[in-house]
């Protein structure tokens, strides 16, 4: 940095806070570090007694931490989101979507590996809405070697580190199985549980229809439900291994490839994930999903509504953190179950 008269400073940037103080009205930053000085800032800087500045001497090969962030918001900034301005040398990433937030965590790390270098997100496949924070970053020191901001860029690769996807599947089809159910026997509590969930992310239930543990009847009307054109198909009941319990065979009977029946998460164990030749997908959820705040069927849905590929390995990796504490006050999803590091 150099010392520069105040009424020479127009243009350069300024490499500390300087505080303005008014008694009786204020006693805070009036600039910040990183401001830029203007023409109308001489006059203002000069009331308060700042006849000459520190000011960042540009030199070659190194950047001012205003524009070594922008171009680290460069590499993680990707459609459906908003890049507040640099302050302070620092820029946050918000969402301008209702979606599914997502996370290169393997080329963030390597990022992040790098020294002086810094983003911080919110967890990979978090659900947010337009104005969440997803992100943020900067570089440690005011100044820092181009070097090493090539090198982020470099660790970071062609395509932007972080994604917000939008919610596309926009109808469902229910088949609730179960003897006692069909027969009236005890009331359907299962069905309205997964219409308020499905509410939350814009999905229409366009048909919803009630079969005995009768796995031919439950196979024509799996098969029915995706004749409907439905995007999603929601299988309840029937999933453990009773001997009545006849819906993970008849998902697979009525042409369902399934990804996985059973998933390493507590609750949720018994749930099962298969796709139809065309991409429609069917789950079969257990009766946990029914009672309790945060289950499998949570962490799945928002990624099948948005098209993300699910795989028996992505379910698998869900058992490190995929035990719910089952807090008296459920904070979900801002806590560890179902997190991936």
């Amino acid at each position: 940095m150099k010392l520069i008269e105040t009424k020479h400073a127009v243009g350069h940037v300024l490499c500390h806070d300087l505080t303005q103080i008014i008694p009786g009205v204020t006693k805070d930053a009036r600039f910040r570090k990183g401001h830029i000085v203007t023409e109308e800032d001489i006059p203002v800087l000069l009331s308060m007694g700042k006849d000459h500045l520190y000011v960042w001497e540009k030199t070659e090969g190194m950047l001012h931490e205003n524009e070594a962030a922008e171009r680290l918001r460069a590499i993680s900034q990707n459609d459906n989101m908003t890049a507040t301005e640099v302050k302070e040398g620092k820029i946050e990433l918000k969402a301008a979507i209702h979606g599914l937030f997502r996370v290169d965590v393997e080329r963030l790390l390597a990022v992040n590996s790098l020294d002086e270098i810094m983003i911080a997100t919110r967890h990979t496949n978090s659900v947010v809405h337009p104005g969440d924070k997803l992100a943020g970053m900067r570089v440690i020191p005011l100044i820092v070697s181009e070097d090493k901001v090539r090198a982020a860029e470099e660790a970071a690769g062609d395509t932007p580190l972080l994604e917000l996807l939008p919610f596309v599947r926009k109808t469902a089809a229910v088949v609730t199985t179960g003897t006692e159910v069909f027969l009236g026997r005890i009331e359907d509590k299962f069905t309205p549980v997964l219409l308020d969930k499905l509410a939350k992310f814009g999905v229409d239930v366009i048909s919803h229809v009630k079969v005995p543990d009768d796995r031919e009847q439950i196979v024509s009307a799996i098969q029915a439900a995706h004749a409907s054109g439905a995007d999603l198909i929601l299988c309840t009941g029937g999933m453990s291994v009773d001997p009545d319990d006849q819906t993970p065979g008849a998902i697979k009977a009525a042409g369902v490839q399934v990804t996985a029946y059973g998933a390493p998460v507590l609750p949720g164990a018994m749930f099962l994930l298969g796709f139809f030749a065309d991409g429609t997908p069917v789950m079969g959820l257990p009766g946990c999903v029914m009672y309790a705040k945060a289950t499998i069927f949570d962490l799945i849905l928002p990624r099948v509504l948005c098209n993300v590929p699910v795989t028996r390995a992505d379910l698998a990796r869900l058992g490190h953190g995929g035990l719910c504490l089952g807090c008296e006050h459920c904070h979900y999803p801002i806590c560890p179950f179902g997190k991936e590091e």
